[in-house]
């Protein structure tokens, strides 16, 4: 009973903000902006957020720095790819066939799984070169400025109509 009416109160507050988002679609031109904004803004700030959140001795440093950097090179190149398909679909908003719907999911769901591939060799590579609680650590704030990330991306992205 307490289950279904926080279901009905999460839908009753879901409701308008979807009806909200959709009502907002026309300001799609400001989507390809503010992304790339967000975007670099969160990945200056990254490397600052690792610093801060592992405490890494000189020794830990010299280890850990080259695979952050060869990973996140890595990274970047699949997230340019998902940004580049957003533009795509900011042009194409309010138009988008089934085609290109289809696509779109098709190249949507690769990247996802590029990048969730990425994440697992690069973990394990810095489990390697870090003592276990310090690797835990680095995954956990993986996880969390990724969905941060991906939360505020998501947010500026009207749903497809």
């Amino acid at each position: 009973m307490k289950f279904a009416l926080v279901a009905v109160a999460l839908a009753a507050i879901a409701s308008p903000l979807a009806v909200h988002a959709q009502a907002e679609a026309p300001a799609v031109q400001g989507v390809k902006t503010d992304e790339q904004i967000l975007y670099k803004q969160v990945m200056t700030d990254k490397r600052a957020v690792f610093a801060q959140n592992l405490q890494l001795t000189d020794a830990e440093s010299r280890a850990f720095w080259p695979v952050y950097d060869e990973y996140d090179a890595k990274l970047k190149k699949i997230n340019d790819q998902f940004l580049a398909l957003v533009d795509e679909y900011a042009s194409k908003f309010g138009s988008i066939g089934d085609a290109d719907a289809t696509a779109m999911l098709k190249k949507k769901m690769a990247l996802e799984k590029q990048r969730d591939d990425l994440k697992q060799v690069y973990t394990k590579k810095v489990a390697k070169v870090l003592p276990p609680i310090k690797a835990l650590r680095y995954a956990q704030v993986e996880t969390r400025v990724n969905n941060m990330i991906r939360n505020d991306v998501y947010s500026l992205i009207p749903i497809a109509q």
